[in-house]
């Protein structure tokens, strides 16, 4: 597995999925409750939210200054799609074995009160599985010599789309 995910591709992804964590850690704490959404690719990362171009740009370089420094734990963020899908597997998988075997209406009505028990504790297992995945898999938090070459503004209005350019040396 560990092949996989230091292929270039992929490397290149996982750094930029840190940075981008990093980047809405930073700018969340300058603005709480301004929603923030990323999408992390080999090439940088989109951002979408109520941000400025020059906000962003400051964010960006303090967020891999910081974890150029050590700071490992801006890699991982509560938000992440990653923590988002395993809930939804976790819960969906609750709910199934609840309601396996179940033949008859009369069943699946009686199972319901289980498959919600069910449900409910795999998405309390679930729970510190999202950071772990995040750590080990999805982000690389060392940025290596990752470095960010431009910062575009494809998209205004109220909410802004921004590109973040990256690359590795």
């Amino acid at each position: 597995m560990s092949t996989l995910l230091n292929t270039p591709s992929i490397l290149a992804t996982r750094r930029n999925h840190a940075l981008e964590h990093a980047v809405v850690h930073l700018l969340s704490r300058q603005r709480p409750g301004k929603p923030l959404v990323g999408h992390a690719n080999p090439r940088g990362f989109l951002l979408f939210g109520e941000v400025e171009t020059t906000d962003l740009q400051a964010a960006a370089d303090e967020a891999l200054a910081r974890l150029r420094s050590g700071q490992s734990h801006l890699a991982v963020h509560p938000g992440c799609g990653t923590n988002l899908v395993l809930n939804a597997l976790a819960l969906g998988l609750g709910a199934w074995a609840g309601m396996r075997h179940t033949r008859t209406d009369r069943e699946r009505l009686d199972r319901i009160p289980l498959a919600g028990l069910l449900a409910a504790g795999m998405l309390s297992l679930s729970q510190p599985l999202g950071p772990w995945v995040q750590k080990k898999f999805t982000t690389e938090a060392d940025p290596g010599p990752l470095q960010i070459v431009s910062i575009r503004l494809l998209w205004s209005g109220r909410f802004r789309l921004h590109f973040v350019e990256t690359r590795a040396l």
